[in-house]
C-alpha cells in the first residue's frame, strides 16, 4: 500500500488545484473520467438487458454489480499506476498523484461552462445562451428567458461545487489519487445511470445511493465553505445563506444537493428551484431561498466567485498546513 505523509498529501492537493486553475481538463492523454465512462457503458451493455427482463430485485443486484466493479477497478488501476511510479522514483509518484488528483476536479471547467452562458446573456444573444445552458442541464432550454437561464446556471455551479471540487479533494486528502478516483467513479456512475426513470430506477439504485453516501460529509463542508466565502463579498449575506440552508436544504430530493444550492440562494438573496420542463412536461422543483430580488446574469459571476473562493480556501489551507508541518 502507498503511504504518504500529511505534509505530502497537503502539498499534492494544493498543486493539483493550481494545475486545474491554470490548465483545466487535459485533452491528451484521454481524460481518466472518459475512460471510467467507457467502462460503465461496457459493463452496462453486459448487465442491463438481462436485468430489464427480470424482477426489480434482480435489476438492483446487477446494478449493484455495476457499481462495485466500476469503483473497484477504478481504485485498483489508480493504485497500481501510482505504486509502479513510486517504485521507479518517489518524485514520479508525487507527480502522477498530483496530476491524477487534478483530473478529478473541475474548477476551471465549471467556470468556463458557466461563462459560455453568461457572455451571450449580457449581450442579449438568447438563442446562444439557451444552447449553452442546455449543455449543462437536463431540462428544456428552448424557451428560457434570461432570468431562468441564469437560474439554471447558478444551480449547476452551486451543486457541482461539491462534485467538482470539495468531494474529490476530501477523498484525495484521505487517500491520494486512488481514493479521489474511487470517488470520481462513483460520481460518474450516478451521472450516467443514477436516474429515477423507468430504465434506471432499479438498475441505477445502487449507483445513486452510493454517490449520496460519498457526498454526505463533503456536501455539508461545502455549505460551510460557501458561507465563509460569502462573508467578504459585497451584496452577499452569509447569515441569510445559513438560514436558507437550515430551512430549505431538506426540501431538495437529494440529501446533498440542497445544501450548496440553499446556501448560495440565501447568500445571493434569490430564489432557486421552481418550475422546470423536461421533454415538454412541467416539473415543480423545491424552491430554495427567498426572492429578495430577481435573478440576473451577474449572479452567474457571483456564484463562480464563490466556487473559486471555496477552492482558494482549500488551496490556502493545504499550503498553510504544509508550512506548519514543515517549519
Amino acid at each position: 500500500m502507498i503511504f504518504y505523509s500529511l505534509q505530502e498529501i497537503l502539498l499534492m492537493i494544493s498543486a493539483a488545484l493550481l494545475f486545474d486553475w491554470l490548465i483545466g481538463d487535459p485533452k491528451r492523454p484521454v481524460h481518466p473520467v472518459i475512460r471510467i465512462g467507457q467502462l460503465i457503458k461496457l459493463l452496462e451493455q453486459k448487465l442491463y438487458y438481462s436485468a430489464a427482463m427480470g424482477s426489480g430485485s434482480k435489476a438492483r443486484f446487477r446494478g449493484g454489480m455495476l457499481t462495485l466493479i466500476t469503483i473497484t477497478l477504478s481504485f485498483a488501476a489508480m493504485w497500481l499506476t501510482i505504486s509502479l511510479a513510486d517504485v521507479i522514483h518517489p518524485w514520479l509518484g508525487y507527480a502522477l498523484n498530483t496530476w491524477f488528483i487534478s483530473t478529478t476536479i473541475a474548477v476551471k471547467g465549471l467556470k468556463d461552462a458557466a461563462m459560455l452562458v453568461y457572455r451571450p446573456l449580457i449581450e442579449g444573444r438568447m438563442d446562444e445562451a439557451r444552447m449553452f445552458t442546455g449543455y449543462i442541464v437536463g431540462r428544456d432550454t428552448d424557451r428560457l428567458d434570461a432570468s431562468e437561464a441564469s437560474r439554471a446556471t447558478v444551480e449547476t455551479v452551486a451543486e457541482n461545487t461539491v462534485d467538482a471540487v470539495v468531494s474529490p479533494l476530501f477523498y484525495a486528502f484521505l487517500g491520494g489519487a486512488p481514493l479521489a478516483m474511487f470517488y470520481r467513479a462513483a460520481n460518474t456512475l450516478d451521472s450516467m445511470v443514477g436516474y429515477k426513470n423507468e430504465k434506471y430506477a432499479d438498475f441505477g439504485f445502487a449507483s445513486a445511493r452510493w454517490d449520496d453516501i460519498m457526498n454526505y460529509l463533503p456536501a455539508r463542508l461545502t455549505g460551510l465553505l460557501l458561507l465563509i466565502c460569502a462573508l467578504p463579498m459585497r451584496g452577499l449575506s452569509s447569515l441569510r445563506g445559513w438560514r436558507s440552508m437550515v430551512r430549505f436544504a431538506r426540501l431538495h430530493p437529494s440529501p446533498n444537493s440542497g445544501i450548496p444550492e440553499a446556501a448560495v440562494a440565501g447568500a445571493l438573496g434569490v430564489e432557486l428551484g421552481g418550475l422546470n420542463y423536461y421533454f415538454g412536461r412541467p416539473s415543480e422543483r423545491a424552491r430554495m431561498g427567498w426572492p429578495v430580488r430577481r435573478l440576473e446574469a451577474h449572479d452567474i459571476i457571483r456564484t463562480v466567485r464563490l466556487l473559486y473562493g471555496v477552492s482558494i480556501l482549500i488551496f490556502a489551507g493545504g499550503l498553510l498546513g504544509w508550512c506548519l508541518i514543515t517549519f
